[in-house]
């Protein structure tokens, strides 16, 4: 286990420095929003007020190719609405968001209208602990993780702006599976260059993406010069989410009425994700609970910047003390190993260059199981948030993840994906600490998606077959050298 703690003289920092002018407001206009949890999913998108990349790493749409329509290109630029705190989802869209939520068929209930919130009783029991663990539970989408809050809402912009076919690059799959499902009722077609590693460990993953109508192609693949050029490099390449997103882009790109759509990192799609925390914030309050820390797996920053950037907000008046955690895997670690660098974000380097955390855009993570979490950087909000010692990073290996999942699933009935089980380590860390302290701690986490396509996986780890793989400081710089070198 690796951390790294940004955070210095957090303390020495104190309330004030936190606090900023109209908190008072945001936390009425919360109060009012009490009773009626539909409204984060249904009606607004969060624009939390967290600090924010200067201008000059923030290229406009208009330079990536192919464009994006204009909506996700503003939302992500900040020029939808930029003095207010939400983006409201549009109309039209809501009863699509209704239909392809299971869950807000009982939207006459607040209560149960939006994503469940449990207290993880029994895993408190098993830890012995004075904790109160609290997570958040979007596997019950029909996708099965978080990814379709932000698929729908790209599926119906891009729909709007007359595009025919969305085509993206996939790491586990979650958010191709997503994204196939989005495309459907919108009548586009959708196609989805998977990670090779990935589509071998979950073949599931891509027969979901099919039956939803999508074309699925395992990358790196024969279909795009990138692909093609990273099999000569390498005929038993494993990909990464790099090499799949520049097929993506290489393959829109050839088509007049394609786009390409990508599933985190981007602005546009943290503000999406915010659906997550606006409900687990009114969730807690119902609870009468505010969490000490904050707690979420790290891929490019969606499923994080979902639980926690609403709470980043709220802290501020609520409980400037709370502490946000992102959690990476010992085998991808862009926040705790890698360097704040302008970079791309796709592996050819097609893409504007934007400043993250990074360990390269040619570098190639381990194929471990948690795929969703492989990709080389991280986006650039959270690292702006994590060079400003604003959030902590902590990373793991997959065997102690699978034991946390492990423990999760026999505690709580709830199989955990692999990405998820990332921050139920942390949640479980945190827990005992406060039993070794003797100290109550609020502590809440996300947990994004479901691990019943993840099944041999676990298997795996339960016969004895994980192995641990960290990459060398060697291997990091080789990939990060052309990035630090003069051109």
């Amino acid at each position: 286990m690796r951390h790294r703690d940004r955070r210095r003289g957090r303390d020495e920092r104190g309330t004030a420095e936190r606090r900023q002018p109209g908190a008072d407001d945001q936390r009425s206009h919360r109060r009012e929003r009490r009773g009626t949890l539909t409204c984060a999913r249904c009606s607004t998108w969060n624009r939390s007020r967290f600090p924010r990349p200067g201008t000059t790493f923030s290229p406009t749409f208009r330079s990536r190719s192919p464009v994006a329509p204009g909506a996700p290109a503003e939302q992500r630029a900040g020029a939808a609405a930029p003095a207010v705190a939400a983006v409201d989802v549009p109309a039209e869209h809501r009863p699509q968001a209704f239909r392809s939520d299971p869950r807000t068929r009982a939207r006459r209930v607040p209560a149960l209208a939006a994503d469940a919130l449990y207290r993880a009783s029994r895993l408190e029991k098993a830890l012995d602990t004075p904790a109160h663990i609290y997570f958040k539970y979007e596997g019950t989408s029909p996708s099965g993780s978080h990814k379709i809050n932000t698929a729908l809402a790209q599926a119906y912009y891009y729909g709007q702006s007359g595009v025919k076919e969305m085509v993206t690059g996939t790491g586990a799959g979650q958010w191709g599976s997503a994204l196939a499902m989005a495309c459907h009722p919108y009548g586009m077609e959708c196609t989805v260059f998977m990670v090779r590693s990935s589509y071998r460990q979950k073949p599931y993953r891509g027969t979901l993406m099919r039956l939803n109508g999508a074309k699925v192609f395992t990358s790196p693949s024969e279909e795009t010069e990138v692909g093609r050029a990273a099999l000569r490099a390498d005929p038993d390449s494993p990909g990464s989410l790099g090499i799949a997103n520049a097929e993506a882009i290489e393959y829109a790109n050839d088509r007049k009425e394609a786009r390409f759509s990508i599933g985190s990192g981007e602005n546009h799609v943290l503000m999406h994700q915010t659906v997550i925390g606006e409900e687990a914030l009114l969730q807690m309050e119902l609870a009468g609970e505010f969490p000490d820390v904050v707690i979420g797996a790290m891929g490019a920053g969606s499923n994080f910047a979902g639980i926690t950037f609403p709470f980043y907000r709220a802290a501020q008046t609520e409980n400037p003390a709370t502490r946000f955690l992102a959690v990476e895997p010992d085998a991808c670690p862009k926040m705790t190993r890698g360097s704040y660098l302008m970079d791309h974000t796709d592996y050819s380097g097609v893409t504007p260059a934007v400043k993250m955390y990074t360990l390269g855009h040619t570098f190639m993570a381990y194929h471990i199981h948690a795929g969703g979490l492989r990709y080389h950087g991280a986006a650039p909000i959270v690292s702006a948030m994590y060079h400003h010692d604003l959030v902590e990073a902590i990373s793991y290996g997959q065997n102690r993840v699978f034991e946390s999942g492990a423990a999760f699933a026999k505690a709580e009935g709830l199989v955990p994906a692999p990405e998820s089980a990332h921050a139920v380590a942390a949640a479980i860390d945190e827990a005992v600490k406060a039993r070794e302290e003797r100290k109550k701690r609020v502590i809440l986490f996300g947990l994004s998606g479901h691990g019943l396509l993840d099944l041999s996986a676990y298997e795996s780890y339960l016969s004895g077959e994980t192995v641990d793989v960290v990459p060398t400081d060697e291997e990091i710089q080789k990939s990060l050298r052309p990035l630090l070198e003069p051109t």
